[in-house]
């Protein structure tokens, strides 16, 4: 688990790069509040999510509040959910 993501929130959706070296968590707090944050894993780091941005500090009112504004903050994030959602 993430050092930018408290132990209390609990992760509802990982969306990973095809590559698995990117990801956006989602995530729902005590409070009832939703976010997330964009994570990267780099060999040198020995494979440890490491947080790329501050965007866990931001509160929406649903998933897919969160969820909109992820897709607006990271560039890669629509084109993966798109490419999930294909039919294999």
């Amino acid at each position: 688990m993430s050092k930018r993501i408290d132990k209390s929130w609990i992760v509802l959706d990982s969306i990973d790069t095809r590559d698995g070296i990117r990801c956006v968590d989602l995530f729902l707090r005590p409070d009832g509040t939703f976010g997330f944050e964009e994570f990267r894993r780099d060999p040198e780091d020995r494979g440890e999510w490491t947080p790329v941005q501050y965007f866990s500090g931001a509160a929406y009112a649903s998933k897919d509040d969160a969820l909109g504004a992820a897709v607006s903050a990271v560039p890669w994030l629509a084109g993966e959910i798109q490419r999930r959602a294909r039919p294999r």
